[in-house]
């Protein structure tokens, strides 16, 4: 079994989506659609997702005997770590402006 995501690409890509959608939030208006916030987070979600069950798998090959090797399990269950620790971070940071913001007088 191959695991080939690579995530600093999957990151970048991110990162350039969401960078086109804040620097032209006037796009939608001007007939370029640009993809809503929410469905950028249901897609770093389905990411997250993918690499955990990639991981499961690798872990499940390598216990079953099916030519999994040990790196390869280890390499997939860090990225799965590394990805649910980001997205973890990244919701407890809006979580904290969403406060910040509940928390403003006006």
């Amino acid at each position: 079994m191959s695991i080939t995501v690579n995530p600093m690409a999957a990151a970048e890509q991110a990162m350039a989506t969401l960078s086109s959608a804040v620097a032209a939030p006037g796009a939608a208006a001007s007939g370029n659609t640009s993809a809503p916030f929410s469905d950028l987070l249901t897609d770093a979600v389905g990411q997250v997702n993918q690499l955990q069950e990639q991981a499961n798998a690798a872990v499940t090959g390598l216990m079953t005997g099916s030519g999994v090797d040990v790196h390869q399990a280890m390499i997939a269950t860090e990225k799965a770590s590394m990805a649910f620790e980001l997205a973890l971070a990244v919701r407890n940071k809006a979580v904290q402006a969403y406060q910040q913001v509940i928390g403003m007088q006006f």
